[in-house]
């Protein structure tokens, strides 16, 4: 399946859900946002969030620091 990942052609082997998503790209126990096509998920919807072709999907990770 073939999506956009943070402006950026990704072809994904495994994963159908954001939740799945996010472990494949070794996000898991991150502190990150996710956005698909254009909306949040909330980070209980993960799990349960389908991919499917052609999606754009944009992940930020919150860095802390002062």
């Amino acid at each position: 399946m073939n999506i956009t990942l943070n402006g950026q052609s990704k072809t994904l082997a495994n994963s159908d859900t954001v939740g799945t998503l996010i472990i494949e790209l070794g996000y898991e126990n991150k502190r990150i946002a996710v956005e698909l096509n254009g909306d949040i998920v909330p980070k209980s919807q993960h799990a349960s969030t389908p991919i499917q072709e052609g999606d754009t999907i944009e992940i930020v990770v919150a860095v802390g620091g002062g």
